[in-house]
């Protein structure tokens, strides 16, 4: 049986580094297997390959992941940490983190909210960094 197709993510020699840093970040991650070329890890469940490939390619926001959270709380954490040492904020919810991947941290509801009749929601949305759970009520 073939295995489920997963990520390769192209590192500058960092690898081993980033895939420590995501297991710290999402809780249940870990490290599988490893070697001078790659890192295989998981992400809550996601197996996921980091390759020390080298400076010839960057990650750009054509590939991203995104967090799903229950809470305002949930979005604060992944936010906060995946901007912190060095990451930085985009708009409605996306950000880079310290490698320069973007992620796109966004609420569970967020097509409900965006749908709920509100006029201005979605130009809220457009407006924001992180996103306030609150402002799109």
């Amino acid at each position: 049986m073939t295995e489920k197709p997963y990520p390769c993510l192209w590192f500058n020699q960092n690898a081993k580094e980033a895939a420590e840093y995501y297991c710290s970040v999402f809780p249940e991650s870990k490290i599988l297997e490893e070697n001078p070329m790659v890192v295989i890890f998981e992400i809550n469940g996601m197996k996921t390959m980091g390759l020390n490939g080298g400076p010839h390619f960057k990650f750009n926001e054509s590939v991203s992941l995104v967090i799903n959270c229950d809470s305002q709380e949930e979005i604060d954490y992944y936010w906060n940490t995946l901007t912190s040492n060095g990451g930085s904020e985009s708009q409605c919810g996306w950000l880079k983190d310290k490698f320069g991947f973007s992620w796109q941290i966004v609420p569970n509801n967020l097509g409900k909210l965006l749908s709920s009749g509100k006029n201005d929601a979605m130009e809220k949305l457009m407006a924001m960094k992180k996103i306030i759970i609150a402002d799109l009520l």
